[in-house]
């Protein structure tokens, strides 16, 4: 039996969050801007049609934001990610397998269900996420992730209502239509670097390239060219993964809001997003044999420098205290009063499950490490019920400095009692 897959993908996701709490922002121009505001990540459809760009660069179109009205937003990660995770588990009631793609997207293997009417069923499930939720979805299906990828995407761009397109049992000649409109960078899987290579041997869209020999896709792309060809034609070789693969490595970085020589600025930023790491780490379960601190300063100003200090952990740890004084220790020394860091990044490496850790003879002490997770699960649980950073390590209030700019951000809605929004 042939696979059935939707692809359920929100439009606009993190305007239309802010626009949960802003009802009075519908039908108007808003853009989300990345970390310290520099450039646009986000837009409106109203924003679209202005020309704004994705990527574009604050300082180029502030007048035309003045000019047109258009509403701003700092990036409001904490709640996007909440909204995220709604959505998913609305979603996993409707279908028997999920697959989380991305922070806005999830396939949905609705093989087994009997669906007498996609379209009907799509629709049902796009108001289910609104009356639930309060965000917009686009639903493309079809037999494949590859073509459901499209048809979401086609969906949002040639259907009426921007809503559903629903690929299955269409006729050669309507799918070979939306086929041929979608360029070959925007097929799922190839991107902007393969494009071009394809190009020049005549592939310029997801038509062509399902014409194109399987082995010899295979050729030029590796298995994934060959899987891709398979699935433009309605072959599913990408089965519905439910859970994810266990993490290699964990990154958090961030550029600081202003250059920095201090120390102490230092030093909290790296606590911060130590902190920020490890409690990945406790979620998933897992625990660290090495970590990584690498301090930049800015690389479009002269005399661009990196600092790197990777630590072997004397044991496996998700502590934050214990990991983040260990590399403030090591990468103290290598920096001068002269080099002002402009970005920050924590890695996390060599990851191994909690409920599997290999004790080295008498080298790790259990009683200390059961006191040890259950002091961390504490601290979690506490920022899980009143907010993230209820419960901090003390070195994180050094300084504030190095911290985004976010001067137009939005409350945390969802995640923070204090931001919780009041009725009137």
């Amino acid at each position: 039996m042939n696979s059935t897959i939707a692809l359920v993908d929100c439009n606009n996701f993190f305007v239309s969050c802010e626009r949960l709490f802003r009802p009075d922002l519908e039908g108007k121009p808003v853009v989300v801007l990345s970390s310290n505001d520099g450039c646009v990540i986000s837009r409106s459809n109203e924003a679209k049609k202005l020309g704004i760009p994705m990527g574009a660069p604050v300082f180029k179109y502030n007048d035309l934001f003045i000019r047109e009205g258009v509403y701003c937003f700092s990036a409001n990660f904490e709640l996007y990610g909440d909204i995220s995770n709604r959505i998913t588990k609305t979603l996993a009631k409707t279908a028997p397998l999920t697959e989380v793609y991305s922070v806005d997207e999830s396939f949905l293997d609705i093989t087994s269900l009997k669906i007498a009417n996609h379209q009907s069923w799509a629709q049902t499930v796009r108001i289910k996420v609104l009356q639930e939720v309060g965000v917009p979805v686009a639903i493309g299906i079809a037999t494949s992730k590859t073509l459901a990828k499209l048809a979401s995407e086609r969906a949002k761009k040639d259907t009426p209502d921007n809503t559903i397109l629903n690929l299955v049992n269409i006729s050669p000649s309507s799918l070979y239509h939306y086929m041929r409109l979608t360029p070959i960078e925007d097929v799922w899987g190839i991107g902007r670097k393969l494009a071009p290579k394809l190009r020049a041997i005549g592939i310029r869209s997801a038509l062509d390239l399902s014409r194109l020999d399987q082995l010899y896709a295979q050729q030029i792309m590796g298995i994934h060219g060959r899987q891709t060809v398979a699935e433009l034609n309605g072959q599913s070789c990408l089965p519905i993964s439910p859970s994810k693969n266990r993490r290699q490595s964990i990154t958090h970085g961030r550029i600081f809001g202003e250059d920095t020589n201090c120390f102490n600025v230092i030093e909290a930023a790296i606590t911060s997003l130590v902190f920020k790491a490890t409690l990945t780490l406790r979620r998933e379960g897992l625990l660290a044999n090495q970590a990584t601190v690498c301090l930049q300063t800015n690389r479009y100003k002269p005399n661009y420098s990196c600092f790197v200090e990777t630590l072997k952990l004397k044991a496996p740890s998700a502590d934050p205290g214990v990991i983040s004084s260990s590399l403030i220790k090591a990468i103290q020394p290598k920096l001068g009063v002269n080099h002002y860091i402009h970005k920050a990044d924590i890695y996390l490496n060599d990851l191994i499950p909690l409920n599997q850790l290999q004790l080295k003879l008498l080298s790790i002490n259990l009683s200390g490490l059961d006191s040890n997770q259950a002091r961390l699960s504490a601290i979690d649980r506490l920022n899980d019920r009143f907010g993230q950073g209820t419960i901090k390590l003390a070195s994180e209030n050094l300084s504030n400095n190095w911290r985004p700019k976010k001067k137009l951000i939005s409350p945390s809605y969802t995640t923070n009692w204090y931001d919780l929004p009041i009725i009137r």
